[in-house]
């Protein structure tokens, strides 16, 4: 685990995939940079390789993470993701083990190795509550808990699988941050899974095919502060 990479909770993810790139994603994370700045609330974000370094360097509040890394040294390896580079471009930590981009256990475990040689944070996807306890042994950031089914659909999970996955983990170490992903397409979904006790959460294809992409950020961001604050019996939470 790369211990100097600090997040407080509630916290937001922003997944472009390949919806967006260049000009369109650099739009949006100017954006989620002045949204989290307005509300006090950390968002990650994820762009295409190749748009981390604008994104970083146009950006002073965001978490810009890789969407992949591979687990190899420098020297060899043509066509794949090294660490350093990953570092160099001005990105703070990766995904690993998206349901689009798996790899093994034994992979995966080289990887955050890897991830936290370099300073690298580790934001790691479990399908079910049983991949999540096993990924919470190798020690990532952060585990985010998703049901594929329910990726892109408008369907997220039950009350009882974000309060399973959030003990599994913290179970096993209390440190590692457990994000609640899997079809969060609107400002209602987020309030949902946020009153259903997940400590964080975000969306893809809910805000890059939006109308407005930035627009449904800021929606999707006071509904998390409308939820939490409720849960946390605390109207001063979030910035106004």
């Amino acid at each position: 685990m790369y211990r100097e990479f600090k997040i407080k909770e509630p916290f937001f993810e922003i997944g472009p995939k390949a919806y967006l790139y260049g000009k369109d994603v650099v739009s949006l994370a100017k954006a989620a940079d002045r949204i989290s700045e307005k509300y006090g609330i950390p968002i990650i974000f994820d762009p295409q390789y190749t748009d981390i370094p604008i994104v970083a360097r146009e950006t002073k509040n965001l978490l810009v993470f890789a969407q992949h890394m591979d687990s190899l040294h420098i020297g060899r390896g043509y066509g794949s993701v090294l660490p350093e580079a990953i570092k160099a471009a001005g990105a703070v930590g990766v995904i690993l083990n998206h349901s689009e981009k798996r790899i093994t256990l034994s992979e995966l475990n080289r990887t955050i190795k890897r991830a936290d040689e370099v300073g690298l944070a580790t934001m790691v996807c479990a399908d079910t509550i049983e991949e999540a306890a096993a990924i919470a042994h190798l020690c990532p950031n952060i585990i985010v808990a998703e049901e594929p089914e329910y990726i892109g659909t408008g369907k997220t999970s039950s009350a009882e699988f974000i309060r399973k996955a959030t003990e599994v983990v913290h179970k096993i170490n209390p440190e590692i941050k457990v994000l609640i992903g899997g079809g969060i397409s609107s400002p209602e979904d987020v309030y949902r899974v946020i009153k259903a006790g997940a400590l964080a959460t975000g969306s893809s294809s809910g805000v890059c095919k939006a109308q407005d992409p930035a627009l449904m950020v800021e929606e999707m961001i006071r509904a998390l502060c409308k939820a939490w604050s409720e849960v946390r019996r605390s109207k001063k939470y979030c910035k106004k």
